[in-house]
């Protein structure tokens, strides 16, 4: 095991987010940045120099994207001490979707100022993490998705302000429909979207292999609906069909991974099948082809996303941090990291023969399974898409 870093990363975080956010019966009511912290302390993974204290996105840069109206809404909501049942309705906050909580305005909004500031640690020569980004759904004007913010599309514009062409990848199970709809008109920006497929999954959008565009008008997004309980061999199959292509064609100066690990196999509201290695796998994949700096370190940020199983979440993300910053794990789960997982109390797949492994390895039990027809179809698809077939 390597505890020192061999790669310039950094690690954006914030002691708020210990904080309890969406209420108490909500998918997102669980540890999740907080718990992915104390799994890489008790590896002793992560220094000093290497963490950035999160700060609020100020108004001026949330109204990058998001409109006057809802920032003064929301910050309003804040002041108050609850939502209004207008700004209820326009807006779709304080719903059972996207609930009211403490901090309601300055959490979203620090998790928001940390992608920017992600954005601002890959401009100045360094990865950059934020955990607690990845809130793809959010509009200009609305919460969508427990989403309050999009502060995927707001690193990107940051990045965007340095004259950078930008890819955005996102392996969350849900579609990225909120950074895809962002940026259908500016040809500096291409997204990839690899997610369950439509007819079973929110926000029921990008079911179709083609997204946004023409071959006459150029292509600004391409969306991967995965089938239900697409396995590693099947996602690696997919992910390599496109991945290499789209670098080739788009050429990006900086990458922006959305890492969701809501595509991992125990997640309650993914329908994959995938392991924690698969993620592992297509986040190495990702950061060894990214566009460098002068001196070799990759321009890519990366956000957290969806993730609804915490004991999974914080062994998938204790694991992509060791691939950003460098670091070689041991798969043994050490005593402090067993003892904050266990302290979660999660019990919902408690019986299922893999439960007691979630403390013991950061790594999942694998196995191996036929690709079937439908992946190999897919695959043909995409291999025939106007904008991959001219590389």
């Amino acid at each position: 095991m390597n505890p020192l870093p061999t790669r310039k990363a950094s690690f954006i975080g914030a002691a708020k987010y210990r904080r309890k956010t969406y209420g108490s019966n909500h998918p997102l009511a669980i540890p999740r940045v907080s718990l992915t912290y104390d799994l890489i302390n008790s590896y002793g993974a992560l220094t000093s120099a290497e963490f950035v204290q999160a700060r609020k996105a100020a108004d001026f840069e949330l109204e990058w994207f998001h409109t006057p109206e809802y920032v003064s809404a929301f910050k309003r909501a804040e002041a108050l001490g609850r939502v209004s049942n207008p700004v209820r309705k326009q807006h779709n906050l304080g719903t059972l979707e996207n609930p009211y909580f403490e901090q309601f305005f300055t959490i979203p909004a620090t998790a928001t100022g940390a992608s920017i500031q992600a954005a601002e640690e890959v401009i100045r020569g360094r990865i950059g993490f934020n955990p607690a980004g990845g809130m793809h759904h959010a509009r200009p004007d609305r919460a969508l998705g427990f989403c309050y913010f999009n502060d995927p599309v707001l690193g990107i514009l940051r990045l965007r302000r340095e004259g950078w062409r930008v890819l955005y990848v996102d392996i969350d199970a849900h579609h990225g429909d909120g950074v895809e709809a962002a940026f259908l008109d500016d040809p500096e920006v291409f997204t990839l979207s690899l997610h369950m497929d439509t007819g079973y999954a929110y926000p029921f959008s990008g079911g179709q292999l083609a997204g946004a565009g023409t071959p006459e008008s150029g292509y600004t997004s391409l969306n991967v609906p995965l089938p239900h309980s697409t396995h590693d061999a099947e996602y690696r199959l997919l992910f390599d069909a496109v991945w290499q292509p789209l670098l080739d064609q788009f050429k990006p100066d900086a990458i922006v991974l959305q890492a969701g690990t809501d595509m991992i196999f125990a997640d309650p509201l993914g329908k994959l099948g995938l392991s924690t290695q698969c993620f592992l796998e297509t986040a190495r994949t990702i950061l060894e082809t990214a566009p460098c700096h002068a001196d070799g370190t990759p321009r890519l940020l990366v956000t957290g996303g969806g993730g609804y199983h915490p004991l999974v979440l914080a062994r998938a993300w204790t694991g992509l941090w060791a691939l950003l910053s460098g670091r070689d794990l041991a798969e043994a789960i050490p005593a402090a990291g067993a003892q904050a997982l266990r302290a979660v109390g999660w019990d919902m797949d408690e019986d299922e023969d893999y439960f007691e492994q979630l403390f013991v390895s950061r790594l999942d039990r694998l196995e191996s399974r036929p690709v079937r027809p439908e992946i190999h179809a897919l695959i043909e698809q995409i291999q025939q898409h106007p904008y991959l077939k001219n590389t």
